[in-house]
């Protein structure tokens, strides 16, 4: 499967992150940034960010290592686990940061933390890519 790699402009104009007012900060070598500022759209029904948000930013995040999505490498999840530390308030500007941990010929395995603007961890998780295919 042949697709054009990715950079923060292509990244940050999927229609999801888009819509959900995510914004791809750095594509690094090993790792990725994500950022968010939990609005009105994202609330659950106490007020603060719906976990769909947060687990939306671990899966999301996951793809955009150098050497995944920005290497024109095509990839899907097969696993996603999620642990939920503390609430994120209205307003909390979140970040998302995944690190590669494993690149192999067919899955790749990536550790994410989600920490708000003041250092505290509200999330963090893991992902599992299939690795469906190099760029020709």
């Amino acid at each position: 499967m042949k697709i054009e790699p990715a950079t923060i402009d292509t990244a940050n104009a999927i229609s999801l992150v888009k819509t959900l007012n995510i914004r791809l900060k750095e594509i690094g070598e090993t790792h990725a940034v994500m950022e968010v500022i939990v609005s009105d759209i994202h609330k659950n029904y106490f007020g603060g960010a719906h976990g769909g948000l947060i687990a939306t930013l671990v899966d999301t995040v996951s793809f955009f290592p150098r050497p995944l999505l920005p290497s024109g490498v095509a990839c899907t999840t097969t696993n996603l686990n999620v642990n939920y530390v503390r609430p994120a308030a209205l307003g909390e500007i979140l970040t998302a940061r995944a690190d590669l941990t494993h690149l192999g010929k067919r899955m790749a395995t990536l550790t994410v933390t989600i920490q708000d603007s003041r250092g505290k961890l509200v999330a963090h998780g893991t992902t599992t890519l299939m690795i469906l295919g190099q760029q020709s």
